[in-house]
This record gives structure tokens, sequence and C-alpha cells, in this order.
């Protein structure tokens, strides 16, 4: 992951102040299986929405294939219901394809919960692909 393009990210531009759900964990748990029943999800915590700035032309591509120019950074997972990610290691999902409630953002493969404070934040393609 470059540290650098992170920091630059996040220290440009405005990002908006969001805030995720505050419910207890069995709580988000059962809510989360109850609204995506078999679907693998992660609670996050400190977590970055970003908006991909794209061209008209891009964003047309991004609609067609099903998804929204969102990109979830997480700097923290708490619980991860595959085993994927341990807890404390950082995260950043594939495009969104749907985002319910400022809560619950859906990929193709896993439903992020987020928890807490976070923000929201526009940036290019380039800078969100670079927190690998």
């Amino acid at each position: 992951m470059s540290e650098m393009s992170i920091v630059d990210a996040m220290s440009s531009g405005q990002p908006m102040l969001r805030r995720g759900t505050d419910d207890s964990r069995d709580a988000v748990v059962a809510d989360v299986r109850d609204r995506f029943p078999g679907k693998p999800y992660c609670l996050v915590e400190d977590w970055w929405v970003f908006k991909a700035d794209l061209t008209s032309d891009e964003l047309s591509r991004v609609h067609s294939a099903g998804h929204l120019p969102l990109i979830l950074f997480a700097h923290r997972v708490v619980e991860d219901s595959q085993h994927r990610f341990q807890a404390g290691d950082w995260v950043r999902s594939s495009m969104c394809t749907s985002f319910h409630e400022g809560v619950f953002f859906e990929t193709k493969n896993t439903v992020y919960v987020l928890l807490g404070a976070g923000h929201e934040q526009t940036a290019s393609l380039k800078v969100i692909f670079s927190f690998f």
C-alpha cells in the first residue's frame, strides 16, 4: 500500500464527514444477515468512501456494468464473516453495486458495514487504485 497516495488523497479536496451505524455488533450482524442472506460481510471502522472522478463516458461504462463509482477504503477491519481479513487489517473494496442508508456498502462479493465515523471524498481512479 502506498502510504503517500493515501495521505495525498485524504488531504486533498474537501472530505465530508459521514456517519455509519452506532448499533451493537450483534444488531449489525443480525441486520446484515437479514438484508443480504448468505452474502459475506465485513465490519469496518475508520473508513473512507471515495467517489471516482470520472468522465461522462467512463461513468456510463461503470453504470452499464451494474456499478456505482464508489470504492471503500477502511483503515480497520473489525470482523470479516469469511475470515479473509483479520481484525485490525486495512481493506480496499472493489466497485460498489449498491449503497444503503450510508451504512451497507455492497460489492459483487461482500457487504461492508460502515461503523462509526467516516469520510466521503472525490478522487481520481489513479489515486484510488494506488491504495494497494
